[in-house]
């Protein structure tokens, strides 16, 4: 697999991913993915993608509770 940026070699491992909204930070320190060895570009499958959609959908569901009894 090559990467579309620069084309170097994409080899699997893992990064983190981090996301910030209406005042919640979810962070992953290791997601596995696709990483270029040439200059660090982050691919993510969509499995992983999937799962970390269902986790912030969950977060903001409970956020939104927290938010209604305050």
């Amino acid at each position: 697999m090559k990467c579309m940026y620069c084309q170097g070699t994409m080899v699997r491992g893992h990064a983190p991913f981090h996301i910030d909204r209406e005042n919640i930070h979810v962070s992953f320190d290791n997601v596995p993915a696709w990483v270029c060895t040439q200059c660090g570009e982050v691919y993510f499958e969509e499995t992983e993608v999937n799962a970390v959609q269902d986790v912030i959908k969950a977060v903001d569901e409970q956020a939104h509770k927290l938010a209604r009894t305050a």
